[in-house]
């Protein structure tokens, strides 16, 4: 048998996590539309899980959804689709690829679950088919399907530059808890940005810029976090304009800061937020009283990822 038969034996197991924006800074706006970030990028533990499978002699990608499959496209339009068609097109293997998506993280939120689900079928492919495609071309694939699909192609925690392209991952990253809230409808990346570059005053602000500096400064003496340096971490230029888009995000981050977290954010274009947390069981009082409260929300706990999970 050849390395890539024995490379496709059998069916791949994936955990796509999804992230949390720790802070996002919109740098400015390019010529061809793109906006210029800076970001803390932070895997947790909320995932969808996939199944792959290649099949010998077979073409083009067989596809089935299922779990919480609101908004997300059930046909080769589903990002993950979408990535395993174009490795296949970039590799020419004599594969196709059967592969079943089960949705756990919510469409539009700002958690980056599509883009996930894409980077995690691009590293298992990679990995199953090694030599095929190279990194980086591989990477060029991950930026063509969309900005945040490069991290998830090694997802840990990372400050993420450019549109996406630039991933710096950090060591050491302090074991966060996140109380995670997101209320519906979902929110539009392309609109959030739309919204803020109608803000005209948008990209003349002075930003203080997100730094590794101001990481290594998280923890004060005794090991105890230190909220003032975490609160100005977590701040989102998008968080204005999300705001006047989903009037709901305003009031769910006052309910974090009043549950007690240590710094409360938006998540990418939003609307999930998020507050921020050292234990697990401080977070899960929050998630009680937030249920409590609006038994619509999805509302989670998740733990910092700090390698990949597959």
């Amino acid at each position: 048998m050849s390395a890539a038969g024995a490379a496709a034996a059998g069916a791949t197991l994936l955990s796509a996590p999804a992230k949390v924006n720790l802070g996002l800074r919109v740098l400015g706006r390019r010529t061809d539309g793109y906006h210029e970030i800076e970001s803390l990028f932070v895997p947790v533990d909320w995932t969808d899980e996939l199944e792959l499978e290649l099949v010998a002699g077979g073409t083009g990608v067989d596809f089935a959804l299922a779990g919480d499959c609101a908004g997300v496209p059930a046909d080769a339009r589903n990002l993950a689709a979408r990535a395993a068609a174009a490795f296949l097109a970039e590799s020419r293997v004599p594969y196709g690829v059967r592969l079943r998506l089960h949705k756990r993280i919510p469409a539009g939120a700002g958690l980056g679950g599509g883009s996930s689900d894409a980077g995690s079928v691009l590293r298992a492919l990679a990995t199953r088919l090694p030599g095929y495609v190279p990194e980086p071309r591989l990477a060029r694939i991950a930026l063509s399907l969309g900005a945040d699909v490069p991290f998830f192609l090694d997802p840990r925690p990372a400050r993420v530059t450019g549109i996406g392209e630039g991933i710096e991952p950090l060591e050491g990253f302090p074991a966060l808890v996140f109380l995670l809230a997101t209320p519906g409808p979902p929110l539009a990346t392309a609109a959030v940005y739309a919204a803020f570059d109608r803000d005209p005053g948008a990209l003349t602000l002075e930003h203080k810029r997100l730094t590794l500096r101001a990481l290594s400064e998280l923890w004060g003496p005794g090991g105890r976090l230190r909220a003032e340096v975490l609160a100005g971490l977590v701040a989102n230029d998008l968080e204005p304009a999300a705001r006047r888009l989903h009037p709901a995000i305003g009031p769910l981050l006052d309910e974090l800061r009043a549950g007690g977290a240590l710094a409360v954010g938006l998540s990418g274009s939003g609307p999930t937020v998020f507050g921020v947390f050292e234990e697990a069981a401080a977070a899960e009082r929050g998630r009680l009283g937030l249920v409590a409260g609006s038994p619509e929300l999805r509302v989670r706990v998740a733990a910092a990822l700090a390698r990949p999970t597959t």
